[in-house]
């Protein structure tokens, strides 16, 4: 399977990064590196960022340069490595590299967006060390433990580095979550829910309906309890204050399927999203990141997040029985900075 070199950065190195971290990145110098090309994803973000007549070009920055990574147990991610490589290489004038070192060499931020979360933790630890900013796509790892390494890795470097699914700047998304003046009372979130083998169930696509979900209801969810079918699972979130928040996981919808919605209870009203949205909103904000080096979604609402469907796993493992964000995260070898505040007795 894959190698765990779960090397410490040392304190030399993050002095040093967080010294060359002091200067922001200018738009139009902006060369993007990307790892991993086993996913419509790199097709998708080099067409935006590299075609100034694609009408949802996203500018400021160009992909330069990638590394083919793939994972060859995996369909998934081995029937399409071939094609993407060709397509960048060929279609784009991408140059392909040999490893991931030698991409960031070339460029000043990277995009890690192979498909499979198993090798991320080794790509990130290799990204870190090159002191570049990077994004994270979807899942930030194939566990919770491995995703707070990463966070954690980056943390004592002073890398920069975010992760989050396109949806949560959906603006049929941002409009229900924009609504009202108090916090929502509750929120309903569904989507297709596909499993991949050697992941947590929702980690591969449940993050997508999860991170809609916690876009209108924050961070400030102290446990979840979970209904599970081979079809469906329903995993019902208790946030601060008794604020509930629901998400009907679709198993039986493939990749690609639509059936997305949002629904927010509020004080006055329910507002149902009413629209969808691509990856062009995502982009503009990878660049305002990699141009400002601030995260636009900071690591413990992310941590919450991939909390909330692993704390499902292990409700489902449990036969529906409430489990604690927390206890999950401090599981995972969290610190106490990305710890949900313990609940009131």
């Amino acid at each position: 399977m894959f190698a765990r070199q779960n090397r410490p950065v040392c304190a030399s190195i993050a002095a040093a990064l967080g010294l060359a971290l002091s200067f922001p990145i200018m738009a139009e110098n902006l060369r993007i590196g990307l790892i991993g090309l086993d996913t419509s994803h790199c097709e998708q973000f080099t067409l935006r960022l590299n075609d100034p007549a694609n009408p949802n070009h996203v500018g400021g920055a160009r992909v330069v340069a990638a590394f083919p990574a793939g994972s060859p147990d995996l369909p998934e991610s081995a029937d399409r490595l071939a094609g993407y490589t060709a397509l960048l290489r060929d279609k784009f004038g991408v140059q392909i590299k040999s490893g991931i070192p030698e991409v960031c060499a070339e460029v000043d931020a990277v995009m890690i967006l192979s498909v499979d979360g198993r090798p991320h933790l080794e790509q990130a630890r290799q990204v870190i060390l090159s002191g570049k900013p990077f994004f994270l796509d979807k899942p930030v790892a194939a566990s919770l433990k491995e995703a707070v390494e990463i966070y954690q890795m980056a943390d004592a470097a002073k890398v920069p580095m975010f992760s989050a699914s396109a949806i949560r700047w959906y603006p049929g998304v941002i409009e229900v979550a924009a609504a009202g003046d108090a916090p929502a009372l509750g929120a309903l979130s569904y989507g297709p829910a596909p499993i991949l083998p050697h992941h947590p169930d929702l980690f591969f696509y449940g993050i997508h309906p999860a991170e809609a979900l916690f876009t209108v209801m924050g961070s400030g969810c102290r446990e979840v309890r979970r209904a599970t079918s081979a079809a469906l699972s329903v995993v019902t979130g208790v946030w601060q204050g008794g604020r509930l928040g629901t998400l009907h996981a679709l198993h039986s919808q493939p990749m690609g399927s639509p059936h997305y919605k949002l629904v927010r209870f509020g004080q006055k009203g329910v507002t149902e999203q009413k629209n969808q949205g691509d990856y062009t909103p995502l982009l503009r904000e990878i660049v305002k990141f990699f141009q400002t080096r601030q995260p636009p979604v900071s690591p413990r609402e992310t941590l919450e997040i991939y909390a909330f469907m692993e704390a499902a796993e292990e409700s489902k493992r449990l036969g529906g029985q409430a489990v604690s964000l927390r206890e999950v995260l401090l599981k995972a070898g969290s610190p106490e900075k990305w710890l949900p505040v313990p609940a009131e007795p």
